[in-house]
């Protein structure tokens, strides 16, 4: 068999593989995902509902605080995390070693509230200028995008003068722009996409940028491993990397 022909197949392979799937005996998936999915998540999930029977129980959430609910007990049969918390929760023996796949990447972004003056952020020179001059900035103190933020106004000097007018968005950081909560806000690109009434200024300048892998893993204690198994190929399979490039999560 070529080749060529190996490629030709495989969309064909998956939808075989889809309708095995759905002849199996329906069962539930309990997910954990961090939020900075949600925007490709919301729509794969029920792709994947349709084509299967399977039904999804998702509970999205900063990836570091699912992580602490999850090896405080909260069960899930499959974790859409950040590949660093999938990764540390395989040596932890909580995560299936070779199940963990990359299956899309962001960067951090700056957000305004649709409208709004966008403020210059295309250097390190003038984001620093741009934030110092919003009357509130806003941002998760533990995602990893918040994290990463933080990082980038440390390098840039202002720190502590940003403190002050500083607000915990949590992973809500679009609807705080929208609420009025906030003039300036950094999350991930996807997220402040997500949100209506939310203007994307734009991405952090390259020097100060982080971008963040995102990964699938089966939980060692999955109670329907069959149909998790199943749906970490979807979200790994070729199906899903439109979506996640049409949302800015590019695979």
């Amino acid at each position: 068999m070529t080749k060529r022909r190996t490629r030709g197949m495989a969309p064909a392979l998956a939808i075989l593989a889809l309708a095995a799937w759905s002849g199996a005996e329906a069962a539930e998936i309990k997910v954990l995902s961090t939020v900075g999915m949600q925007p490709a998540t919301t729509e794969l999930f029920a792709q994947f509902e349709r084509e299967t029977g399977h039904k999804i129980a998702v509970t999205y959430g900063i990836a570091a605080v699912l992580k602490t609910k999850f090896l405080e007990g909260t069960p899930a049969d499959v974790l859409v995390l950040i590949g660093p918390i999938v990764e540390d929760l395989a040596k932890q023996g909580k995560v299936v070693a070779d199940s963990k796949v990359d299956v899309a990447r962001s960067g951090v972004g700056v957000g305004v509230r649709a409208g709004a003056p966008k403020p210059d952020i295309s250097t390190p020179d003038a984001l620093k200028a741009s934030v110092l001059a919003a009357k509130s900035v806003g941002y998760s103190k533990v995602g990893a995008s918040g994290v990463a933020f933080a990082r980038a106004l440390e390098r840039l000097g202002i720190a502590e003068q940003v403190q002050a007018k500083y607000k915990d968005t949590g992973g809500q950081a679009g609807e705080a722009l929208v609420a009025g909560t906030v003039e300036l806000a950094a999350a991930q690109i996807p997220e402040l996409m997500a949100v209506p009434g939310v203007d994307v200024v734009g991405p952090l300048p390259a020097e100060l940028q982080t971008i963040t892998i995102f990964s699938v893993g089966l939980a060692t204690e999955a109670k329907e491993t069959a149909a998790a198994k199943a749906l970490i190929q979807f979200l790994a399979g070729p199906a899903a990397t439109p979506v996640y490039k049409a949302k800015g999560l590019g695979g």
